[in-house]
């Protein structure tokens, strides 16, 4: 059973998808038992069990549960209109990273740092996460994004469950090109 292609056709589902059946509005949350027949079509023995251990083992922590695990969702990166997960507005550090490809920084350096197809763009707390994201698209750049002034300034700032930070969007003045962490 190959669990990493199980684990993209959900992540499509929960994150992606149009169709109503899979994701409501309302914190993103699907039935976990609609989102497994899903999976059956494609990848017959998926079963609750499977669907738990790409939970478990998402290093990225990329799915939840409820508590009695009757609903999964996406903790971030729906592209889905309407759909909003609850995150906290916690403050943030000194200093948060992106990581891109060298090919998108021209554009990312004048236009600044938008969410493209998702509801959010995705910020690193680290310099090497960001790495690794921006390892993920092509020769990676790191940006360095002032955090504390960029909420100090009334801008938004949110954390999803698995600690991944995110903003509508960051505008050019806020970030700088990072050699290192």
């Amino acid at each position: 059973m190959d669990l990493k292609k199980i684990s993209k056709k959900m992540s499509y589902l929960l994150r992606h998808s149009t169709d109503p059946q899979y994701v409501s509005s309302d914190g993103g949350w699907a039935d976990t038992d609609v989102i497994i027949q899903a999976l059956k079509k494609s990848y017959p023995q998926t079963d609750l069990n499977t669907v738990i251990r790409i939970v478990d083992s998402d290093e990225k922590g990329r799915y939840s549960f409820s508590d009695d695990k009757s609903k999964i969702r996406a903790n971030q990166g729906h592209s889905i209109p309407g759909v909003t997960v609850k995150m906290e507005k916690p403050d943030p550090p000194e200093y948060l990273y992106h990581g891109t490809a060298t090919r998108f920084l021209e554009s990312i350096m004048h236009e600044g740092l938008k969410p493209q197809s998702r509801q959010f763009v995705h910020i690193s707390p680290d310099y090497e996460t960001a790495l690794k994201v921006g390892a993920r698209h092509g020769k990676p750049v790191v940006l360095r994004i002032e955090a504390e002034r960029f909420v100090h300034d009334g801008n938004d700032l949110y954390r999803s469950s698995n600690g991944v930070w995110q903003a509508k969007e960051v505008p050019p003045e806020y970030f700088t090109l990072c050699d290192k962490g």
